[in-house]
């Protein structure tokens, strides 16, 4: 699904990511960890094809295309999703006309005629009883208001309804309590199926224990320089990265 070939890029002249190579199947769960400044949120957002970051080599191929010359916009068209470290408020615009928008807009993008109210509408209700959220939510301005546990289900929910191939949670644990990161791993749990495939990036191992990654690689000076299963994200919590920067000196 997605294949990431010797990637570097680069923000503001500085150089991010060092050479980061990926592949990632349908129905894999990937986890990225790595202390702050290791290039975690970059290699997300070039992915994404944020503009203020500069690939200078490497390839990003998702579903067998060349991601390279493709905007933001026609990536998230494509089934890329990402999930915020810091959720954006907009007053003024509810949860339904936002997330019937981008519906419509992807539909369109693909040939596809609008999704019909009568529908929409089904799809709502359907996903609001998965994600067990009251329908009243759907009024509220997006994230307006929000506490940070409902910033994080309402991002969970747009992704219950966009149904991305490839859905990239970056930091999304950052400033949960235990509950609201109960809350936002049931949900992705529930929409993983052999189809869709989830990068999950995080600096601790705590939301692993509730979406079970399949890989961990460890980010650190722009490159993966670990890579194992589950069981790398715990000796990380136990050992800390110091243990990996003397890994690489040896």
């Amino acid at each position: 699904m997605l294949e990431i070939k010797n990637l570097h890029a680069k923000v503001e002249e500085k150089d991010i990511l060092k050479g980061i190579n990926l592949e990632i199947k349908p129905g894999e769960i990937h986890a990225i960890m790595g202390p702050n400044g290791s290039g975690k949120s970059t290699l997300a957002s070039v992915i994404t094809g944020k503009e203020e970051y500069e690939m200078t080599d490497g390839q990003i191929i998702f579903e067998n295309e060349n991601l390279e010359d493709i905007s933001p916009e026609e990536r998230a068209h494509k089934g890329i999703f990402m999930s915020f470290q810091y959720p954006i408020e907009i007053p003024g615009v509810t949860t339904t006309n936002f997330i019937k928008t981008a519906i419509n807009e992807t539909r369109k993008a693909q040939g596809e005629k609008e999704m019909s109210a009568k529908d929409m509408l089904q799809k709502l209700r359907e996903k609001c009883d998965l994600l067990d959220i009251d329908q009243k939510f759907l009024s509220r301005s997006i994230n307006d208001g929000f506490s940070g546990g409902e910033k994080k289900r309402n991002e969970i929910f747009q992704m219950a309804m966009l149904e991305p191939k490839l859905a990239i949670l970056d930091e999304t644990d950052s400033g949960l309590d235990i509950d609201a990161l109960k809350i936002v791993a049931n949900g992705v749990n529930k929409l993983k199926s052999k189809d869709n495939a989830v990068l999950v990036i995080t600096h601790y191992q705590r939301l692993l224990d509730h979406i079970v990654p399949d890989f961990v690689h460890v980010l650190f000076d722009g490159k993966i320089v670990k890579s194992g299963g589950k069981e790398l994200a715990f000796e990380l919590e136990e050992k800390g990265y110091d243990w990996i920067k003397e890994e690489i000196k040896s």
